[in-house]
């Protein structure tokens, strides 16, 4: 029994010593001057790409970015102030969401969800874009 534990364990010993190189990350966040990409850039790619705000629906209003950053924080221990939330969700809603392009992308989102294909946005609206 003795040998064959040895054997397991001289086996499995090069998977220890086995190192990763990842490639470095190419994809950037959208260049801004507000106040919140400097935040974004600081505190989001510690856990994952730049590629999850970017595959978003680009409707996604102002209360779904919000509830995502919150998400981040609580349960997953996103490690940001609560006082940096409404400039990061000011930021990914401006330059990836619903208020991208100005006033006008609330009509887009109103458009949107007289879609039933994208009806399950409803909740996430804010009165202002109902």
């Amino acid at each position: 029994m003795k040998p064959l534990l040895l054997s397991l364990l001289v086996a499995c010993l090069p998977a220890l010593a086995t190192e990763i190189q990842l490639p470095p990350e190419t994809a950037q966040f959208k260049p801004s001057s507000l106040p919140g990409y400097a935040l974004v850039q600081r505190n989001c790619m510690v856990c994952h790409s730049v590629d999850y705000p970017q595959t978003q629906p680009p409707t996604s209003p102002r209360s779904y970015w919000e509830a995502t950053v919150k998400k981040m924080k609580h349960p997953y221990g996103a490690q940001f102030d609560d006082a940096d939330i409404p400039a990061m969700v000011d930021y990914l809603t401006r330059v990836y969401g619903a208020e991208q392009g100005g006033p006008g992308a609330a009509a887009i989102v109103l458009a949107a969800t007289n879609n039933p294909a994208v009806s399950f946005l409803m909740p996430y609206l804010t009165p202002a874009t109902r």
